[in-house]
Order: C-alpha cells, then structure tokens, then sequence
C-alpha cells in the first residue's frame, strides 16, 4: 500500500473538517493566489499558465455566485460586485492585462478581508448577533 504525500492529506482533512465560513474564506484565499500566479505569468510571458489561473479564478466567482442565498436583500449586491469581477476576468484573459488583474486582485482582498472581519465578529460564523 503507498503512503499518500502528508501535505496532500493535510489540505484534505483541513477542508473536509473546515465550517462554512472557513471554506468561503478558502476560496478567497485561493482566488488571490491564483490571481497572482496569473499576474506573474502574464509577467514571464506565460499566457497559457496566466489563461489557467485566471479560469480557476473565474470558477472560484462562478461558486460564491451559485451559493449567494437569494432571500436576503445583500444577495443582490454581491451578485453585481461578482458580475463586475467575472466580467473584469473575463477582459483580462482576453487582453492577458496585468492591470485589470491588479484591480481585480484589490477587490478579492478587500472582500477577503471583510470576510475575516465578519468571522471575527461572528465567532468563525457560527453565532448570529
């Protein structure tokens, strides 16, 4: 029987036992970094590494859109904020813009960090005040 790669197994056991609220902050986390791998790639030159993360930062948008709950009011507003992102992405994989995937980066990182905040204040998204 092989051994599995240790690390492989940590990030496994990290999503399967994380709350909500931890796998919705994930998911941020991994729309910034692969943001920035596609910033650097368009930076070497290396548009098919840059169109690969920017797709899985484009899936990453598509999934907090599906999951956004409807009955409430904000719902609304974070459906346009994601629609403004994707479309941004989607301009940016088109024109391999480093730019657009600067600004793109800005706003993943303050809606990340909100979303630190509200976990904060929230107990890790488990108590309602």
């Amino acid at each position: 029987m092989a051994l599995q790669d240790p690390y492989a197994q940590y990030n496994t056991n990290k999503i399967m036992t994380a709350s909500p609220a931890e796998l919705t902050l994930m998911l941020y986390e991994g729309a910034i970094k692969f943001c920035n791998i596609a910033i650097m790639a368009i930076e070497n030159g290396d548009m098919m590494k840059a169109h690969t993360n920017i797709i899985k930062v484009e899936n990453i948008i598509m999934e907090f859109q599906a999951t956004l709950n409807h009955k409430y009011k904000v719902a609304e507003d974070f459906d346009k904020v994601y629609n403004y992102i994707y479309s941004r992405l989607v301009e940016a994989n088109m024109q391999k813009d480093k730019a657009i995937l600067e600004e793109v980066l800005e706003h993943l990182r303050t809606m990340r960090d909100t979303w630190k905040e509200v976990m904060r204040r929230t107990n890790n998204g488990s108590t309602t005040n």
